[in-house]
């Protein structure tokens, strides 16, 4: 905790002298132009990643970037009512889903059961990629390589969140009148590339 608490004094006596009139600005009001939905994973900035400023990024973190299917319900939907919030009351012009590489979630989609026995809710909230698995292993063809399921399936697993956040009704209406950009990333750790998802060729290609 010691350096958490020294984190602190430095962001007073620094980082945010840097940027005071910023905050002051932040401190009434928001207005992000971007929604980013990302991992969970420690190593993932979203706002080191994209070089952007407090108040430019609404961020929704979970294990292995899921976005579940729309659906109304009287439970309590973290990352659902997130989207809601960034899209009826922030107005965000851009949504992107990152995925990264050596992800622990989309490794633990080829774990067993009895593996998994220590984390149940985390097994249960990978049921929502529970697809993925099976694509990827047809994607591989028998092939024994397992830097090449990694990649793939972090890759297949943004793209079935892309499919699911278009199942909500106001992200459709939105991009199809031109009001809302739709983004799927793949972010390698070790390199720092970024891979965007090129809908049109269903190939993921690297931002430079």
């Amino acid at each position: 905790m010691k350096e958490l608490f020294e984190g602190v004094i430095h962001f007073n006596q620094k980082d945010f002298e840097e940027h005071e009139e910023l905050f002051k600005e932040l401190g009434k009001k928001q207005n992000p132009h971007t929604l980013f939905i990302g991992c969970a994973d420690s190593r993932v900035v979203p706002n080191l990643i994209t070089r952007t400023l407090p108040g430019e990024l609404f961020v929704v973190r979970n294990i292995a970037n899921i976005v579940p299917m729309y659906r109304e319900s009287g439970e309590y939907l973290a990352t659902t009512s997130a989207i809601e919030f960034a899209l009826m009351i922030l107005n965000v012009k851009s949504i992107v889903i990152c995925g990264h590489s050596n992800c622990g979630g989309c490794k633990a989609l080829f774990m067993e059961p009895d593996e998994l026995v220590t984390v149940p809710h985390m097994r249960k909230w990978l049921e929502l990629s529970a697809c993925v698995k099976p694509q990827v292993m047809k994607m591989m063809n028998g092939e024994d390589n397992l830097a090449k399921r990694e990649w793939l399936t972090e890759q297949v697993n943004v793209v079935h969140q892309l499919r699911h956040l278009m199942t909500y009704p106001t992200v459709k209406k939105k991009v199809k009148s031109g009001e809302l950009n739709v983004y799927g990333w793949h972010y390698i750790i070790e390199t720092g590339e970024v891979f965007n998802y090129n809908f049109a060729t269903e190939t993921f290609e690297k931002i430079e």
